[in-house]
């Protein structure tokens, strides 16, 4: 039973017994008096009862606890309070009874013992689910988590497996969630473009042997044949002078290679300002003019713009690719200069001339580094296979592009650049 209970059951017997003295029960007759008080705990089979005089005086008690502390009430309103007594809880109500003149104490109580075992009994399983529902919850949460963090285990294992020699792996796709594609989708694209990366490096590293082994074995060559034998004045000035075209050779092949290197690592801000290409162009044709001339070759050039770029840049580009212009061109042919503005905001430069065509297999492989087009190398002024790859570069860095159109005996190259680096999407 519950404590409203016990309550509600006390009420009741304190009610029996107001109306038991109510109805003027002549308390001289103890015999008779007693055994109407014990009638009205028929039915309250756990239920005590004390009833005193207001002197004190024991007038009726049915198994009544020895409760020496227990407070009398007034007023005619009960107080209920919970006592030990003997190792046993009770709950008990006591109120002040007034008949005929004559003030009454009833006491009646009940056991609890059984209540706060079963409230007990309730606490104990209450912790223990408690602390069972957080244990499970965690081994649950733990097997969730393992189970649910598997794919990334096997990205992550895979990626261990990636190393500098095994670029071109990658993780496969397929087999991960959907949340996680987009993370392996950017990871593999990361992986190819350092593989392409360190391909280019690679490539560009053998190139560079290449190319420096020709000239370092002509210097060899050049010095063991002066030394065989004692030579005139002149035989050593000859062979200075073919040593020196080839050191300026290799100075400038290591000047080209540096200003790759600058231009791949982008624009810097402080060195962006506002260039007239007009000036420029006109600047490399008067350059460029007498070249030209002795070549048979003359330069037009038409239309202006304005861009926001490194000029040295800019005008590196430019010069690259008048000079190969005028170098392709057949004698008395022309070499002709575009400027104008393709779309908003872009600016498009073309250098025409008449020449040998370009064969359509080679028309994207001109700007790679090193790289010459078949059966031109033994011309007297083959170039470097630098030039291009120059002009490309800085159009990258400027987020623009360079083509190459060759048909007719006509080769066009275009560069395409944003009027200012906001334009291009910034370096």
């Amino acid at each position: 039973m519950s404590a409203a209970g016990d309550v509600e059951e006390l009420v009741v017997v304190v009610e029996a017994v107001d109306r038991l003295l109510a109805d003027r029960l002549d308390i001289r007759e103890p015999e008779k008096f007693g055994q109407r008080l014990a009638d009205v705990l028929v039915g309250h089979h756990s239920v005590s009862m004390q009833l005193t005089d207001s002197v004190g005086q024991l007038v009726f008690s049915s198994g009544f606890p020895d409760l020496p502390s227990l407070v009398p009430a007034s007023d005619g309103q009960p107080v209920i309070e919970e006592w030990e007594s003997g190792g046993k809880h009770y709950r008990v109500m006591t109120r002040s009874l007034v008949r005929g003149g004559a003030t009454y104490q009833l006491a009646v109580a009940v056991p609890i013992d059984h209540q706060l075992h079963f409230l007990a009994e309730f606490r104990f399983s209450l912790v223990v689910m408690i602390v069972s529902g957080i244990v499970l919850m965690s081994a649950l949460g733990h097997v969730a988590v393992r189970k649910g963090h598997a794919p990334l285990r096997k990205i992550v294992e895979r990626m261990r497996q990636i190393g500098a020699d095994e670029l071109r792996l990658r993780v496969d796709n397929s087999e991960v969630p959907r949340e996680l594609q987009d993370l392996v989708a950017s990871f593999n694209g990361l992986l190819g473009r350092v593989d392409g990366a360190i391909q280019r490096l690679q490539d560009f590293n053998a190139d560079i042997a290449h190319e420096f082994r020709t000239p370092i074995a002509n210097l060899m060559t050049q010095t063991e044949v002066c030394l065989s034998r004692a030579r005139t004045p002149e035989e050593y000035r000859e062979a200075l002078y073919s040593s020196f075209e080839e050191y300026e050779r290799m100075a400038q092949m290591v000047s080209d290679m540096l200003f790759l290197a600058k231009a791949d690592f982008g624009p810097r801000e402080h060195d962006l300002e506002s260039v007239q290409l007009t000036e420029e162009i006109e600047s490399l044709v008067e350059y460029y003019e007498g070249w030209a001339a002795d070549r048979g070759v003359a330069l037009e050039w038409v239309g202006s713009a304005t861009v926001e770029v490194d000029r040295r840049m800019i005008r590196r580009s430019l010069s690259n690719l008048i000079a190969n212009a005028v170098k392709c061109s057949v004698e008395g042919g022309v070499v002709r200069i575009k400027v104008k503005e393709a779309r908003p905001g872009w600016v498009e430069i073309s250098v025409e001339n008449t020449g040998e065509d370009i064969p359509a297999e080679y028309a994207n492989r001109v700007f790679d580094r090193f790289f010459r087009l078949p059966g031109r190398d033994s011309s007297e002024d083959r170039g470097k296979g630098l030039g291009l790859s120059i002009v490309k570069a800085v159009a990258t860095a400027y987020r623009g592009d360079v083509s190459v159109h060759s048909k007719d005996g006509l080769t066009c190259f275009t560069l395409s650049l944003p009027v200012s680096t906001s334009v291009g999407g910034g370096a």
